[in-house]
């Protein structure tokens, strides 16, 4: 009897041993075949690449988050940089910070572990968060080149069309269209959000039925925005050249009239043969009309130097956000044709450097609004060393939303 209680328990503890080590080894497998999910794939990029990868991003990161930062507090307390532009500006850097924050440090991560440690659903938010900061990044790029191209091409609308209400509307479009149209791609109805064991990286990949929104995204959200810019740019400069043609023949036309047909000064005495007495009578007349004349002009000039200051500003604005759409697809580039011309990532280092240069456009806008524009090196240096005195500067540019000088004095001052 004995024995055979015993025979019994040794039974059940085995079988109960076998079936733990059984669930301890089908887990381990489990997770064994989860990771394999991520594991790649990057052991082609060698490590001294990989290192490079991943300080390079951690760089442009903090390079990116305090770069940015600092520009939505300068626009946002300094009313000298404060226009229609700055709006757009303004939402650019928040999308590049966004940018900077969650995407680049998983990224910087992975490049220092060689693959991806963070499990899908991390993958899939990253990768969302990813292309719509750079959807609405090059939005908002379209955004200011129109205000340009409206500014100077068809000002008597201006006004009507930038009020503060149209402007928070257009940036609403902006983020609710970039981040919406992955929504699809997010609920897996069209692509699907994952890690590509090919790319080494999280990215769009096609759904179980082999669709993918990669192609729409990259023709709506970035082929389209790309081709008005560079129509609104063309009609920009061909308005500008225009303008020049003109002020030309004006000024040929202007020094081709004899004197003795120019417009005679109303103000200055004619000899018709009066008396003396006449004249005598009329000093006080001619005087007073010469003084308010004077004045008159004077002030005409203040006002065209005004207009002519506030417009080279609004030209260096226009000039630099071509620069800034210039700098956007020239770091897209790179990772773009690396991706079509090698798609099974023979050429390691060419994916490595087309990575290094999509990060960098999140953090060299910065750079450009420094190198470019005065007024915006002006309000970095406020900022940093509060100066409160220069806070309260403000200029006529489009100092304030649906306000904007006339750019008739735009082609005497462009290139100054």
């Amino acid at each position: 009897m004995t024995s055979e209680v015993l025979n019994q328990t040794l039974q059940s503890w085995t079988n109960g041993t076998l079936e733990y080590s059984y669930e301890v080894t089908s887990a381990r497998s489990s997770e064994a075949a989860q990771d394999s999910d991520f594991t790649d794939d990057t052991n082609r990029f060698t490590r001294p690449w990989l290192t490079f990868a991943a300080t390079a991003t951690i760089l442009i990161m903090i390079t990116g988050i305090a770069g940015n930062v600092l520009t939505i507090v300068a626009l946002l307390k300094c009313p000298r940089v404060r226009n229609v532009a700055a709006a757009f500006i303004i939402s650019l850097c928040v999308a590049d910070c966004l940018f900077c924050v969650f995407v680049l440090p998983f990224n910087a991560i992975r490049f220092i572990e060689g693959t991806w440690s963070f499990g899908e659903t991390l993958c899939t938010l990253v990768t969302f968060m990813q292309y719509g900061s750079v959807g609405v990044s090059l939005l908002c790029i379209t955004m200011i080149t129109i205000n340009r191209y409206i500014m100077i091409a068809h000002y008597s609308i201006y006004s009507k069309v930038y009020k503060t209400t149209w402007i928070m509307l257009m940036i609403a479009v902006c983020w609710l269209f970039s981040y919406g149209f992955q929504i699809p791609t997010l609920l897996g109805v069209w692509g699907k959000f994952g890690y590509s064991h090919q790319l080494g990286t999280c990215s769009i990949l096609p759904d179980d039925e082999g669709r993918s929104s990669k192609t729409a995204m990259f023709i709506i959200a970035f082929l389209i925005p790309c081709i008005i810019i560079v129509i609104c740019y063309s009609r920009i400069f061909w308005v500008v050249h225009k303008s020049e043609k003109r002020m030309k023949n004006h000024s040929k036309s202007q020094c081709s009239i004899p004197n003795n047909l120019r417009a005679v000064d109303p103000a200055a005495p004619l000899s018709t043969g009066s008396s003396s007495s006449a004249n005598n009578n009329s000093i006080s007349y001619t005087a007073s009309s010469s003084a308010v004349k004077m004045a008159t002009r004077a002030a005409a000039a203040n006002t065209d130097n005004r207009d002519a200051k506030a417009k080279r500003n609004e030209w260096r604005i226009t000039k630099m956000v071509l620069a800034i759409f210039l700098s956007f697809v020239m770091c897209y580039l790179p990772i773009t044709i690396s991706k079509i011309v090698d798609k099974n990532v023979s050429a390691p280092v060419l994916h490595i450097i087309g990575y290094i240069m999509l990060y960098l456009s999140a953090c060299i806008n910065p750079i450009i609004y420094v190198i470019m524009n005065k007024q915006y090196r002006q309000a970095y240096k406020t900022v940093l060393f509060c100066r409160a005195s220069r806070l309260l500067g403000f200029t006529h540019a489009g100092s304030s939303v649906g306000d904007s000088p006339h750019p008739q004095h735009l082609v005497a001052i462009q290139d100054s």
